[in-house]
Parts: C-alpha cells; structure tokens; sequence
C-alpha cells in the first residue's frame, strides 16, 4: 500500500511526462494546431484523477463499477489522452497518430470505450448536464461509482451550466463531481472582461453544491481535495481548481496566443529545454 507522500510523488512524475508528451502531440498535429493553452492547465488535473482518484481497470475499460469521466472543455484533449495513456488504457505511442484523418484521438473526445475515452464531448456547457444523467443512473441502480466533469471557467458562461448545477443539488447527487479549470482566460480574452463571474465558490455554494477550492497545479492540493476535505457529503461536489493557461512552458503561460495555434520545431525544442531544466 502507497503512503500519501508516495502517490504524490508518483503523480507529480506523470504529470511531468504527459506535460513533455502533450507539447509532443502538439508538434505532430502540424498545421492541424491544437489547443495548448488548455491542455497545459489541466495536466496536472487529470493525473491526480487517472493516477490516484479514479476507480478504472485498464484491462476491462468497460467494468461496470468503474469511475465515469467526462471532458465538458472539449478542447483539453492533450491533457485528457495523455492521462489515458499513461493509465495504461493504451499505448503512449498512439499520442502520436493525434488528429490524424480517420484517427481515434480527434482535436475533441469521440465515444471510444476500447481507450476509456466514454463520452463524445466538447460543445461547452453540455458536459454537466450529461454527468448528471450519469450520475443519476448510478443512483438509480444503487452503485457506487462516480462521475467527474471537467469544466473551464469561460465554459461557466452558458447558462445551461447553471441550469445543471441547479438540478445536482436538487436530486442530492453527491456521487457527482465537477471541476473547474479556473484560468481566468477563454478564447475571446480575459474571462472578467468577456463575462465577470464575480465569486465563482460563492456561486456554486448558493446552487447548493459542497465547494473546495486549490492550487490546480499543486498536487497535494488536488488529492486531499478529492480524498478528504468534503465539508457536506449529501451535496454534489465542486473543486475549484486556480491554473495558469499554458502551464510549464513561460512563452505559453498566460499568453491566449496558444489558446489554439501551430507548435514549430523551435518552438517546440525550447519548450522542452525548459521543461527538462524544471
């Protein structure tokens, strides 16, 4: 059995792997592009949920008492396949074929169970609405697995976000889990100048949901979130996560530029140079 140090720091390596492998797919997709900026913030996210949270079995992808995953922030797949793939629910090789024509790792998540990839996703603001289907059925059927919905901030500004939020709390789904990717930049700019949220914990709060908020880059944060800091257990479950768009490689970070663009091979090299030295 793992101690929490150990699993901590078992994260944090893989988090720096799929942090190299990302910008890797990033280059191969070409002139393609691919979502950088997005990607990067979630990394460390994901890790923590495929490396030490979530009920999953590799070998049986479709067991039936597994975790459910949803990516609501389509456009995060390099933070998404590349925790996939070091699940073991298929080879890291196969992160170079992304957005290849006719391929099985799209720019967006396509409904692929052989790969773990569970839900066709990425029309924001749809994925909670779906997790509560999910999560709902669990219930139903007396399981108990849950569901995780990853969200951006900027996808918070459609209005059937709320809708959703409203109706977790309302059926008492506390098998449901959403996290927010808070890094206060959508593809149109700033997130407080495009549509100010105002108190994004305090919102959630007043929908009725159980609220954590951590450093979204900071493992040890994002573990005990999930493992043992729930104030109401009888509410649906939000974790607030702060990150930086564009997470690990400076001329990224913060820089909407990368939100989607093209990855050269200089560009490319220095970004790994940096990553290495880090």
């Amino acid at each position: 059995m793992e101690t929490r140090e150990q699993v901590i720091a078992r994260v944090e390596i893989m988090a720096r792997r799929m942090r190299k492998r990302a910008l890797g797919m990033a280059l191969s997709a070409g002139s393609n592009g691919a979502h950088v900026g997005p990607g990067l913030s979630i990394i460390e996210i994901t890790a923590t949920l495929y490396g030490a949270i979530m009920k999953i079995n590799p070998q049986n992808p479709q067991w039936e008492d597994r975790d459910r995953f949803i990516l609501s922030k389509g456009h995060g797949t390099l933070g998404y396949y590349t925790a996939l793939a070091e699940a073991g629910l298929f080879d890291a090789d196969e992160l170079s074929t992304f957005e290849v024509n006719e391929g099985s790792l799209p720019g967006q998540p396509t409904l692929n169970m052989a790969k773990g990839i569970e839900f066709s996703s990425g029309s924001l603001g749809l994925g909670l609405s779906l997790g509560i289907g999910v999560a709902m059925t669990a219930k139903r059927m007396s399981k108990g697995h849950k569901t995780f919905v990853l969200m951006g901030d900027g996808e918070c500004n459609e209005g059937t976000v709320w809708e959703a939020a409203m109706a977790a709390s309302h059926y008492g789904l506390n098998n449901l889990i959403a996290i927010i990717d808070r890094n206060c930049i959508q593809s149109d700019g700033g997130c407080s100048t495009v549509m100010c949220m105002g108190d994004m914990a305090g919102k959630w709060r007043s929908f009725g949901w159980d609220v954590a908020e951590v450093d979204g880059h900071n493992i040890c944060d994002i573990y005990d979130a999930f493992i043992n800091t729930r104030c109401d257990e009888t509410k649906p479950y939000v974790v607030i996560a702060s990150t930086i768009k564009g997470k690990g490689v400076s001329f990224m970070e913060n820089n909407n530029a990368w939100h989607h663009a093209r990855l050269s091979q200089e560009q490319y090299d220095a970004a790994m140079l940096e990553l290495t030295a880090q």
